[in-house]
């Protein structure tokens, strides 16, 4: 398998530290609001990702956190009249709801900030004593100047961020550069410290989580391609000072989803909540996976409609060859793969899958697939071949996060279709109206 890792910016064979075991950790939300359709691009990416490992028999170790302290908390909970904590509860039943709804799954490890604030205390503790990371009142800042690679992920010199307008101006700081870890504060949700009563700095959250949770480097780190700088290019930072590693092996970055060529964002106004979106939504996790994960991708609501019409034909191509085959009573429950057409469209998808997760090639395969299947059901009289289309389809779907609805028939319905069969058999065409209008009904044909 080959990954594109954004730390050294080339193509890379995939080596997990432990034999069968693959350690991801993926950025979340800050939870103050609900999520838009460009931080669905991840939960989707990410969750393509896991499940292609776990298809392939590895047991994948998946983190994603929750920001739960924020000034953006804080501000949303005072307009609302309410605690920080219930504002951040219901953003977070928010968000696992539309990952759900994405077709994502929900079981993985999900660290909330204010439950590791004792842990990311005793990292920044950690830092000061080393001399990595100093303290003026209250307040705790990272010495970048002793990160010799520090801007080596997002291919930046010191220099130039040095001189650069972006830099945050504070005279505190030792460098316009350093970092805060730890905000001395007397608003929000705040601890006790060796330094002051404040809140952690976003920047170091994940990476002392991800320093407690698994206690080694990880193999993969993934996010958005707009948190390499600064927020990741922090944390490996910080790993190299207090673990003398870089956090994870590979770093995986998605591109950006715009919306009218411009970037959507919260704050900017022009961003689509992913529950306001209409439709089926696996309509949507195919628009997005129908583009490779590291290109940009614009968003526009007539694209969406028409994956949307593209998905509904693909499933309803799927529940055809599954139907067909459970009324005639001749589905099985794991067909042996050795028809040479079926193959050779597992191959490709699987291929394209170990390239870097090429998710657009992997779905030309699954269209490869799904010709057969719909040349099988027009002689659909070789269960075995059709047993095959249908293991490979779900194994395709399966990795993609399509899974179609399959429903067995009951025998009311198996009557039903050979009742509609007879009377076409026979010329009935009042009766075999009647009897197709009632599958139509049921949304079986």
């Amino acid at each position: 398998m080959k990954i594109f890792n954004s730390y050294t910016n080339a193509l890379e064979t995939f080596v997990p530290r432990h034999p069968g075991v693959v350690s991801m950790y993926v950025c979340g939300p800050t939870v103050y609001n609900y999520i838009h359709i460009g931080n669905a691009r991840p939960v989707v990416i990410f969750d393509t990702v896991r499940r292609y490992f776990t298809a392939k028999g590895n047991r994948v170790q998946f983190v994603s956190n929750f920001t739960d302290v924020d000034d953006k908390i804080i501000a949303k909970a005072k307009e609302q009249g309410k605690d920080e904590a219930t504002v951040s509860q219901f953003y977070i039943d928010a968000f696992l709801h539309d990952v759900e709804a994405l077709g994502s799954s929900v079981d993985y490890i999900q660290p909330r900030v204010t439950r590791y604030a004792d842990k990311i205390i005793d990292y920044i503790a950690d830092l000061v004593k080393t001399g990595d990371a100093y303290e003026i009142d209250g307040d705790v800042y990272f010495r970048v100047s002793k990160s010799a690679d520090y801007g080596r992920l997002s291919n930046r010199k010191l220099d130039d961020l040095i001189s650069g307008a972006r830099v945050e101006v504070n005279e505190k700081k030792e460098s316009p550069l350093d970092f805060t870890l730890w905000k001395k504060t007397a608003e929000g949700l705040r601890w006790d410290s060796p330094f002051s009563v404040g809140r952690p700095g976003w920047h170091t959250e994940c990476v002392a989580m991800i320093d407690d949770i698994f206690g080694e480097e990880i193999d993969i780190h993934g996010g958005g391609m707009d948190l390499m700088f600064p927020h990741h290019e922090n944390e490996i930072a910080q790993a190299c000072a207090h673990d003398h590693h870089r956090v994870a092996r590979y770093w995986m970055h998605n591109g950006r989803l715009d919306i009218g060529g411009e970037k959507m964002s919260k704050s900017l106004g022009n961003d689509i909540k992913v529950k306001d979106l209409e439709g089926d939504l696996r309509g949507f996790r195919l628009y997005l996976l129908a583009t490779h994960y590291r290109a940009p991708l614009s968003f526009s609501l007539e694209n969406l409609e028409s994956y949307q019409k593209d998905w509904s034909r693909d499933e309803k191509t799927v529940q055809t060859l599954f139907r067909t085959l459970d009324r005639n009573r001749t589905l099985t429950v794991h067909a042996v793969l050795s028809d040479p057409e079926i193959a050779a469209t597992l191959t490709q998808f699987d291929e394209a899958m170990e390239n870097d997760f090429n998710t657009p090639n992997a779905l030309t395969a699954f269209n490869a697939l799904l010709k057969i299947i719909n040349n099988l059901l027009r002689r659909p009289s070789e269960p075995t071949v059709m047993n095959q289309a249908l293991e490979a389809a779900r194994y395709m779907l399966g990795i993609l996060g399509l899974e179609p609805v399959l429903k067995p028939l009951d025998d009311e319905d198996r009557a039903l279709f050979v009742s509609w069969e007879d009377a076409r058999k026979t010329k009935d065409f009042a009766a075999a109206d009647r009897f197709r209008a009632e599958l139509v009904r049921r949304d079986l044909i």
